[in-house]
């Protein structure tokens, strides 16, 4: 099983600081349901700052609005109200050119590696685009680039050539995660990454991504619906319930202490909630 797979004591210190890189004030992000109709308020009044090099872990049900807000800090949808701030900049108030190139430093990984690959490109084409566009590396340098990548994720070479129906669930989400590291990202959002895998993948991908986290030094905000799963890989866990934060704290905290019913209800989900204890 994965609590057997993951053990809750394995996350060792981060060497992050106490500096923000990305704040988020106030943010409300509502979607219109038509003329007559009261919007649906994904996200309502949600402040928070993740510190460089933290992994913060968002949980809640499906539909609390999680995947909302890490699309909403990336500037994915539109947002209603607020400010997301990337190292002091307003991504809010920024368009056009000035918002690519922000886009560069954030990146995400999303929770289904087929859907979120080309068919009709192969692992090398995959990792060289972003590795060409962003001009990380040239036409000359950008196999030894690609490469690299995939040494990183853990994907043989010999792969460079293949399509993405030509690997299993696992190996499509490490090259997912190999496009996102492709241009040096600061921030990662990552949307439910594993919950699409079986339970003894879910535990080597989580394994790789704490690695990768630390090599690149990133700062992540790391989104499931699986208090567990977040344990293991972040230093600080937000609940949502309905769009709005309701508890926060760290996973020792909310597995030992939770203090608000909603927190007790998603700890109880758990299979296996008793070898946690």
């Amino acid at each position: 099983k994965l609590l057997a797979a993951i053990p809750t004591d394995s996350k060792p210190p981060r060497p992050g600081t106490a500096e923000p890189l990305i704040q988020v004030q106030n943010l409300c992000t509502w979607f219109s349901q038509g003329k007559g109709r009261e919007p649906v308020r994904a996200v309502n009044d949600v402040s928070f700052d993740i510190n460089r090099g933290e992994v913060l872990g968002l949980v809640g049900e499906s539909g609390s609005g999680k995947s909302t807000i890490g699309r909403s800090i990336l500037r994915l949808v539109p947002v209603t109200s607020g400010a997301v701030r990337f190292d002091g900049t307003d991504l809010t108030a920024l368009e056009g050119r000035e918002l690519k190139t922000m886009r560069r430093r954030m990146q995400m990984i999303f929770q289904d590696p087929f859907a979120s690959l080309n068919p009709r490109m192969t692992v090398y084409d995959t990792l060289a685009e972003p590795l060409l566009l962003h001009g990380i590396e040239t036409r000359k340098s950008v196999a030894q680039g690609v490469l690299k990548l995939m040494d990183d994720v853990g994907l043989a070479r010999a792969f460079v050539r293949k399509y993405p129906h030509e690997f299993s669930g696992g190996q499509r989400q490490r090259i997912a995660i190999g496009r996102a590291l492709a241009t040096r990202p600061e921030f990662v959002v990552a949307d439910e990454p594993v919950s699409a895998l079986d339970v003894t993948i879910q535990a080597q991908i989580l394994d790789l991504m704490q690695q990768l986290s630390r090599e690149y030094g990133l700062t992540m905000l790391f989104v499931s619906h699986d208090l567990a799963v977040v344990r293991h890989l972040a230093d600080r866990i937000l609940v949502l319930y309905k769009g709005e934060v309701v508890e926060q704290g760290t996973g020792d905290e909310l597995f030992e202490r939770p203090r608000q019913a909603y927190t007790r209800q998603l700890l109880q989900s758990i299979p296996g909630r008793s070898l946690l204890s």
